[in-house]
């Protein structure tokens, strides 16, 4: 069976982007391999309506409530391959099956790329975080500090007093100029330029090269970020560089350089969050739905015309 859109990624931008066309009765399809970017930490925060509860069980409950709707189909595994075809896009699962649809939407997400400290990764989620309007306020203005992995280490310490006392750690990754550490002065961010040898500890603790501990209730860093799927490169969607990874650039209807496939949530902006996805998901899923209507209308008429 031919979809109106195949939608590649079930978290909360392919989630909102199902639902808005479910909701206008088109046959959609959901692949997803059930890998959420967010699956480390404990609970959701800044989503209105949602604040503070687990992400998995805001996805669960968005999943069951899309799948009330009867023109959905869900197939749990992963995109591995995309390709055009005459009426639309073909999508080849993990299994080896085809899928074909006039539309597609990619809320493919990415993989985050932390800094190689060890012990890290362990707190990743947990006491480690990369957004502070996610994350900051749950440390009760305890002591904050921020890993600089590049020079986008500045905006981390700059804002993060407002949380709580800031410690910038260099661990040479970045070298702040005199201006910069003016700024950082007059925001009362402590700087640290020794090397760290791991983090420790019950929360976050950094234990530095020459054997200094500095404890920390909370750790922010900023992870490089790569695409989950190949498949935006395998139709040649225009990228964007963003200051920590590339992204798929669209419009502002969420559609991308590849007319009829559209790109919403982490994979499609600099930044990302549960708010921000859903509402990058619902717009994507609206003008799916409406470049189905208008489109095909215009091509009808251009057909209806004398030669």
């Amino acid at each position: 069976m031919t979809h109106h859109a195949i939608i590649v990624g079930g978290s909360y931008a392919g989630l909102a982007a199902a639902l808005q066309l479910a909701r206008a009765r088109r046959r959609v399809l959901v692949l997803d391999e059930g890998i959420r970017r967010n699956r480390f930490a404990a609970a959701s925060h800044g989503f209105l309506g949602q604040d503070g509860r687990p992400p998995g069980a805001i996805a669960a409950d968005a999943r069951a409530q899309l799948m009330a709707y009867p023109a959905v189909t869900w197939i749990g595994r992963r995109a591995e391959r995309a390709e055009r075809t005459r009426t639309g896009f073909r999508i080849t699962d993990a299994a080896g099956e085809s899928h074909e649809a006039e539309r597609l939407v990619l809320a493919t997400g990415v993989v985050d790329d932390l800094p190689p400290i060890p012990g890290l990764a362990e707190r990743w989620g947990r006491f480690v975080f990369h957004c502070p309007y996610c994350h900051g306020y749950e440390l009760m203005e305890g002591r904050i500090g921020v890993i600089a992995a590049s020079p986008r280490a500045m905006h981390h310490a700059v804002m993060l007093p407002d949380w709580g006392p800031t410690t910038l750690l260099l661990n040479g990754a970045f070298e702040p100029d005199a201006d910069q550490r003016a700024q950082l002065e007059r925001r009362g961010v402590t700087v640290e330029a020794g090397p760290i040898r791991e983090i420790g500890g019950e929360k976050a603790d950094v234990v530095l090269a020459d054997g200094r501990v500095l404890p920390f209730d909370g750790l922010f860093t900023q992870p490089w970020t790569r695409m989950a799927s190949p498949l935006a490169e395998q139709l040649g969607c225009a990228l964007e560089q963003g200051p920590q990874g590339s992204f798929i650039r669209t419009d502002a209807l969420k559609e991308t350089s590849i007319t009829g496939v559209f790109a919403c949530g982490d994979a499609a902006r600099a930044a990302g969050s549960v708010a921000l996805a859903v509402g990058d998901g619902s717009m994507a899923g609206m003008a799916v739905h409406q470049s189905l209507i208008f489109r095909a209308a215009v091509q009808a008429e251009g057909e209806a015309l004398p030669a």
